[in-house]
């Protein structure tokens, strides 16, 4: 009891020194230690967790009016139920609904979610669009506005769907341009994660974001972006008269180990520290390994080292991906063990469905992954294992590494994140977000509109540019694509590139129209001359991406074992599937749909229109719905079941995905579930999590 007077003592002396961030820290050690102990709750703890901000903390039954008073007048309606916001949270939802712009840096742990909850909840916009930057965080944001919210608005995740009368638009930055054509104002618009709009932090993804923001900038009432670690935002014409708001407001804390200086090459390895890590601390443990090769040693680690699980939720699982993946996967091997792997080349649901066992109380208690998991999901954990200072090829900056150990810890979970390091940081910097025009916005900018952002260089390349499109196309012509947003999307040097190689060998794609036909062997000829448009665009080996763009034509008609067998000739094993699957869906569709269109404007008198094989290609060469209700956690195993049930006809090409989603509901989960002898209890347990996202709720 003295210990806790001299922590309460400790506390006040933060506070009347002015140093509240130490104060908050002080307070969520000691919520921790009182969880822990099951010690009595110290009356003067309420005072202090009101004066540092932490007003969902506040102990309601040792309380004072005052502290009720504050308790309930922070309390906000966030769709499915009243939540007191922290002094933070509350601020940035005043600024909200008085009508602000707002760019906000805060916290991993800072809850974010609730105050964009909240101002939908009040202000009851009509259009929400909302940009994440992966499908994986598509599905989450879905979920949580589904179950919130869809009882009264439509929630569209997928391109070409109908609008309704008030809708929440949930996409990665590529599916913006879809509804470019069609909404005439946004009264919202929330970039999740905006950082990913610096090259800096995602080359390969930030012309797209730049793109979006920009468009739709354009015909929001209001914009909100967040992001984590940023102290400085530059001026730039995508941040045009918003407030920057930095947070520096943590609701856990974070206890660092520098286990890295015990570490000896010899007695003590990373190996031995990350064993004994996993043996001394039971909670869930997120481990950064960065690297694919990382994460292969990490698993045999854990494979060699961890004793079977005992949970029959993970067991059953194992004989599912056994049965309906691969009988000897490395994956396999670590479920059977209570971990899971978690990267940005599974297919969708299966990432899903690793978060929600990683949440279960019964299921997996450690998770490896790669920087997919800081952004891709909001999931957290007990303890976060930094096992190597990477980030693929390059080594890990202090923004990332930030974000990377923010993941510890969570708000009435665990007051305290404990953070093991086995290598040795990056140097802390004062992160700077610069947002800057590039070259690659070419495609789609009007240089007179941005001439005072851009330039004199930028202003000659994109001048350059439309002079040399115009010329290969003719100018009529590139003027009306580029009014339809054709090259919306598209990178203008790889658009420059096919433009050419269309123009100077027209012999090359004359045989477009052989990807039209049946026969896959017919393809070989022309999809060799696709790749060759831009030599390395495709990152895999020719020969070994056309066999597999072959075999997976008959994605839907085989399963997954006997496509393996056949592509195991090409040296094409279960992870090498799975990314090719994800380059041939994503970057080749786009490279072939960019061809198409081109190859269309010069040579219109061949009157060849490969748009079928591109809509087969960017399925993965399933049918487009069940490829979709992948992104929505029912895996394409279940749904070959489902159809051939008769239940529902998942291979209707005409039916808009919302209208199989409303079957499934009309059906309901009982009836699905049953629906066929084949579907075993792991499928079951799948369809329930499936059935948790889609269903709307009724407001009571």
């Amino acid at each position: 009891m003295n210990d806790m007077f001299e922590k309460m003592h400790d506390i006040n002396d933060s506070i009347n020194a002015g140093q509240m961030d130490e104060a908050r820290n002080q307070v969520i050690k000691v919520l921790a230690e009182i969880e822990k102990t099951e010690q009595e709750f110290p009356e003067p703890l309420n005072h202090f967790i009101r004066t540092v901000g932490l007003y969902p903390y506040l102990q309601l039954d040792k309380a004072t009016w005052q502290e009720k008073f504050v308790y309930e007048s922070f309390k906000v309606d966030v769709g499915d139920a009243d939540v007191t916001l922290h002094r933070e949270q509350s601020l940035l939802l005043k600024k909200l609904i008085e009508g602000t712009d707002i760019a906000v840096s805060a916290p991993t742990s800072f809850g974010k979610s609730f105050v964009i909850d909240s101002f939908v909840s009040l202000k009851q916009p009509q259009n929400v669009v909302i940009i994440v930057p992966t499908i994986a965080l598509t599905d989450e944001t879905r979920r949580r506005m589904q179950r919130k919210f869809g009882h009264e608005y439509k929630i569209i995740t997928t391109t070409d769907v109908e609008l309704a009368e008030k809708n929440i638009f949930i996409f990665p930055q590529e599916r913006a341009g879809n509804y470019l054509n069609v909404l005439e104002v946004v009264d919202i618009l929330i970039i999740d994660e905006f950082y990913k709009a610096s090259k800096t932090h995602d080359k390969e993804r930030s012309p797209s974001l730049l793109r979006a923001i920009l468009k739709l900038s354009k015909i929001a009432k209001q914009r909100y972006f967040l992001a984590p670690n940023i102290k400085h935002l530059n001026e730039s014409v995508f941040t045009k008269g918003m407030e920057f708001v930095e947070l520096d407001f943590n609701t856990v804390f974070l206890e660092k180990h520098n286990v890295y200086q015990d570490l000896d090459d010899e007695s003590y390895t990373k190996s031995d520290a990350l064993v004994k890590i996993l043996a001394e601390n039971q909670g869930k443990t997120l481990i950064y390994a960065g690297t694919y090769s990382s994460i292969s040693e990490v698993s045999n680690l854990l494979i060699d080292s961890k004793a079977p699980s005992k949970s029959l939720l993970l067991q059953q699982f194992a004989v599912w991906l056994s049965k309906n993946y691969d009988r000897n996967w490395q994956l396999t091997n670590l479920i059977k063990r209570g971990c899971g792997l978690h990267n940005g080349q599974l297919h969708r649901s299966l990432s899903q469905l690793q978060v929600k066992l990683f949440e279960e109380k019964d299921g997996l208690n450690c998770l490896v992954s790669t920087s997919s998991i800081i952004e891709g999901v909001n999931t957290s954990a007990e303890n976060v294992v930094l096992w190597r200072n990477k980030n693929g090829s390059s080594n890990l900056k202090d923004f990332t590494y930030r974000n990377i150990i923010g993941r510890g810890g969570r708000m009435f979970r665990h007051f305290i994140g404990n953070i093991f390091l086995l290598e040795k940081p990056p140097r802390a910097e004062e992160n700077q977000l610069d947002l800057e025009f590039s070259d690659e916005l070419a495609a789609s900018i009007d240089e007179g509109a941005y001439s005072a952002q851009l330039t004199p260089e930028q202003i000659a390349k994109i001048v350059a540019y439309k002079e040399e499109m115009s010329e290969i196309l003719g100018e009529e012509s590139f003027s009306r694509l580029q009014h339809e947003n054709a090259f919306n999307d598209s990178d203008s040097s790889v658009v420059l590139k096919i433009s050419r190689a269309l123009s100077e060998s027209p012999g090359n794609y004359t045989g477009l129209g052989f990807l039209n036909s049946n026969d896959p062997e017919q393809w070989d000829w022309s999809l060799y001359k696709v790749l060759e448009t831009i030599p390395g665009y495709i990152g895999a080996p020719y020969r070994q991406f056309v066999e597999f763009i072959k075999c997976i034509a008959n994605n839907w008609h085989m399963n997954f074992h006997q496509l393996l067998d056949e592509l195991d000739e090409y040296n094409i094993g279960i992870e090498t599937f799975f990314d090719l699957e994800r380059r041939a869906s994503f970057k080749f569709s786009a490279l072939l749909n960019e061809i198409n269109l081109i190859q269309q404007e010069l040579y219109p008198e061949n009157n060849i229109d490969i748009s079928p094989f591109i809509v087969k290609v960017s399925h993965a060469f399933l049918p487009p719905n069940v490829y979709r209700l992948e992104e929505y956690g029912l895996p394409r195993m279940i749904s070959k079941k489902v159809h051939s049930s008769g239940l529902i006809d998942l291979e209707d090409e005409e039916t808009p995905i919302h209208d199989v989603l409303d079957s499934f509901n009309a059906l309901g989960f009982e009836r699905v579930s049953t629906c066929s002898d084949e579907i075993d209890v792991f499928d079951i347990y799948i369809l329930q999590h499936f059935f948790e996202g889609i269903i709307s709720p009724t407001r009571i």
